[in-house]
């Protein structure tokens, strides 16, 4: 394929022997997105420095649902991110398993982590499972989805508040 100083020719490509050269549609690569399962689970406990069964355990006790192709499991940025808050909960809060699964069905994870309004703005593994606590119709899924965002309009205003109260107090 190289080309000598001298020759007029065209360069020869091993794939073309004519001599022509075609050229190759460019293929642009997309970022991977946070969501996309790309992690078998032995790079995820590699990634988090655990033992692939404690993921297992994670998936069994219902905290984390990683995707399955086959009976392989795969997992993405956003479970990595969320394994990771879970692995804090656990180690330096001190809350056990059964105590997270309980917290998540009330709240949903930035308030039981306590993470700042920036972080959970930014936040794309957030983890809401929460049983909506407006008032709704059982079994309609409009009105579940209508009083789960009521419920996070709710307490929207009420982190605003209390930002507003802690702001008058450092003062």
């Amino acid at each position: 394929m190289s080309r000598c100083p001298v020759s007029t020719r065209e360069p020869v490509s091993p794939v073309n022997p004519g001599g022509s050269m075609k050229s190759r549609k460019k293929v642009e690569v997309q970022p991977i997105k946070a969501e996309t399962p790309v992690y078998s689970i032995g790079v995820a406990a590699q990634i988090l420095n655990v033992h692939p069964r404690t993921l297992r355990i994670y998936e069994d006790e219902g905290l984390i649902k990683p995707i399955r192709k086959g009976s392989r499991r795969y997992f993405s940025q956003n479970d990595i991110t969320w394994i990771g808050c879970i692995r804090s909960m656990i180690h330096e809060e001190g809350i056990s398993i059964p105590g997270i699964r309980k917290l998540l069905r009330y709240a949903p994870c930035w308030e039981i982590a306590n993470c700042s309004r920036e972080v959970c703005e930014s936040c794309t593994a957030s983890v809401d499972v929460a049983v909506p606590r407006s008032l709704r119709l059982a079994g309609d899924p409009e009105g579940e989805r209508r009083a789960k965002q009521r419920d996070i309009e709710l307490r929207a205003r009420k982190n605003e508040g209390q930002d507003v109260d802690s702001k008058r107090s450092s003062r």
